[in-house]
């Protein structure tokens, strides 16, 4: 009985304490306060409205906006990307995968005219870009020795799936523009992969 007795006379003196905190309130804490808590609200109700319309009306982004990755060609068609792997170790998120092969002279291992696919020795054979785990930083591109990667203004990269979103080289290299050849074929631009770095081909 006196425990009952101790809560009932605790339970009263607080609704004693909450009632005399209550009769305390300026005018102000009780007119203006609540209404101040709007002021963002009234401040911005008739701004025009700044909400962007996507994928309907799509904004340009930046010049250098880091987008989609792209593997470049020379302009007669071989492929600037040598196979040195330093891009997937300069990678933070690991999301860079690639193989690299040597270039073949003269008929290819399939019969076709020529085995080379870019200047000097080796070629990215296998190349895969993680798109779920890339973060798209663009430490890739700057160790890339060659400029082969480069990166775009594409940023719609979602999809439905997480297999579509590992890129294959066919994804990633750019397209063919007019005066260039599909490799494999021997260097149009030189006799060797020195002339094409020293800007005789540029």
């Amino acid at each position: 009985m006196a425990q009952s007795s101790d809560q009932s006379s605790d339970q009263s003196s607080g609704k004693s304490s909450d009632q005399a905190a209550d009769q305390t309130r300026t005018l102000k804490e009780q007119l203006w306060d609540p209404v101040a808590g709007f002021g963002v609200t009234f401040r911005t109700m008739f701004r025009k409205v700044v909400t962007e319309q996507y994928p309907f009306d799509k904004q340009p982004t930046a010049p250098r906006f880091h987008g989609r990755h792209q593997l470049n060609r020379w302009p007669d068609g071989l492929e600037k990307c040598i196979g040195c792997e330093l891009c997937a170790w300069a990678c933070p998120a690991d999301a860079i995968y690639v193989e690299g092969a040597s270039n073949v002279d003269g008929p290819g291992p399939d019969g076709e005219d020529s085995g080379r696919f870019s200047p000097g020795e080796r070629y990215g054979a296998v190349y895969q870009i993680n798109y779920l785990r890339c973060i798209l930083c663009g430490l890739c591109i700057e160790a890339c020795p060659t400029r082969a990667l480069t990166m775009t203004n594409e940023y719609e990269l979602a999809d439905n799936n997480r297999a579509d979103l590992i890129y294959e080289k066919n994804d990633l290299l750019a397209p063919l523009l007019p005066g260039m050849e599909q490799p494999p074929h021997e260097m149009q631009l030189g006799d060797s992969d020195g002339d094409y770095y020293r800007g005789a081909s540029r």
